[in-house]
């Protein structure tokens, strides 16, 4: 933990500041991208207006036309909005000089869609990995096929693996990654992915959910796109859906990119944003609680006699421990772990735990669990499902900021059943 930064001697009413005036992540993650209210309210007020009003006619064409920055309607921009893309760009890009733009969205698989729609047309295709989150999987293998985009599956771990398809077929556009993936907590190589991406001219995207920017910075290593589901770690509360897609080509962002996600309609809303805002601001301090219990509790399950594994890059024995030690601060605060009882295992684990809550999603302050192969992964064919390592047995697990105790405590009762 910091704190090096000293606030400037011009009060606190002073807004816009430069990002590199702060020492410290966490100064960035309470400041940045706040503007100074006219009404200088403390907080962004929440703007909960559909649309904006002009001084006269001119000034209307004069924005419409794109000569006079303003808001125009609330699915074009919104100032809450603003602020909290404008915390995330500065939050990817800390200790850096890139320079990226970020969109806001009603969802993750929003920005993903907008994502696909923008950088993409037919005839392309999109080489990715194993173990994706359900939703862009089934985006990836069931929406996009039918607009004549394919979805190549590789073990993305193995760079030169990547490197034999990016050769041989010139039509793929695209390498999407998700490290950690969800949900077997696999890493890839971000550097090693992105070189390739430069050198066959194609663009890169990562999504970071897992990891949030406190963790891990995939622009540091050459990504093109960044994209989050801020319902996550970053809202942190468990209070709204969101999503960002971030990107470095500035041009694209504000043409292609933005003319998708308007048209698409997959816009947030200010009261989202609000509550996103105020998550962000104590992302550290969670994400460091969250990341010491999750290490207490994968070396707590990886002795446990009912347990036959655990997916957990802080474990020196999970395959990835090096990759995610390179680009990562932390291992973080994801894990799953696969039951030696199979699907009745699991649903007799799941049914006994009384503190940890039985859940889809994560990064909230409490533990969450699920089981993938029922939940998340039910839409997932049975055979890849099983290719990718979403075992009957598999539980995820989002390792809240509870007493670590309390939290052994539960999982050791429900585990003594099995």
């Amino acid at each position: 933990m910091e704190e090096n930064y000293s606030p400037p001697g011009t009060g606190h009413r002073q807004e816009n500041k430069p990002h590199n005036i702060y020492n410290g992540w966490s100064s960035l993650a309470v400041h940045a991208g706040h503007e100074k209210d006219p009404r200088y309210s403390h907080l962004v007020p929440l703007y909960a207006s559909s649309t904006y009003v002009y001084d006269s006619a001119e000034q209307g064409m004069r924005r419409f036309s794109g000569q006079e920055e303003g808001y125009i309607y609330s699915r074009w921009g919104n100032p809450t909005l603003r602020e909290a893309e404008k915390k995330i760009e500065a939050l990817e890009t800390f200790g850096s000089d890139t320079e990226v733009k970020g969109i806001l969205h009603a969802s993750g698989m929003a920005a993903i869609s907008t994502l696909m729609l923008s950088a993409l047309k037919a005839g392309d295709k999109v080489l990715t990995h194993y173990s994706l989150y359900g939703g862009t999987h089934e985006l990836l293998h069931q929406i996009l096929p039918s607009l004549k985009i394919e979805c190549i599956v590789e073990d993305l771990r193995n760079p030169e693996k990547a490197e034999e398809h990016l050769k041989r077929d010139s039509s793929i556009r695209m390498i999407y990654i998700e490290t950690p993936a969800n949900p077997t907590i696999q890493c890839v190589d971000i550097e090693s992915l992105a070189f390739l991406a430069k050198q066959y001219k194609r663009v890169i995207a990562c999504d970071n959910t897992f990891a949030t920017p406190y963790l891990q910075q995939p622009f540091r290593y050459g990504v093109d796109f960044v994209i989050h589901s801020t319902t996550k770690f970053l809202n942190g509360h468990g209070t709204a859906i969101g999503g960002i897609l971030l990107g470095r080509d500035i041009e694209f962002m504000k043409s292609q990119a933005t003319k998708a996600h308007r048209l698409l309609g997959g816009n947030s809303n200010a009261f989202d944003a609000f509550l996103l805002i105020q998550g962000m601001k104590t992302l550290e301090l969670r994400m460091e609680r969250h990341c010491h219990n999750a290490m207490e509790t994968a070396h707590f399950l990886a002795v446990h006699p009912a347990v036959a594994k655990v997916n957990y890059t802080g474990l020196p024995e999970h395959p990835d421990h090096y990759t995610a030690m390179k680009q990562m601060r932390h291992p973080g605060a994801m894990l799953s772990f696969e039951l030696k009882g199979g699907f009745k295992a699991g649903v007799d684990f799941m049914n006994r735990l009384q503190m940890c809550v039985r859940t889809v999603s994560l990064g909230t302050l409490d533990t969450l669990l699920s089981h993938p192969a029922s939940m998340t992964h039910y839409g997932v064919p049975k055979e890849e499902k099983e290719k990718y390592g979403i075992t009957e047995g598999l539980i995820r697990m989002s390792v809240g900021i509870e007493n670590i105790q309390d939290i052994l405590a539960d999982l050791n009762q429900a585990l003594d059943c099995l």
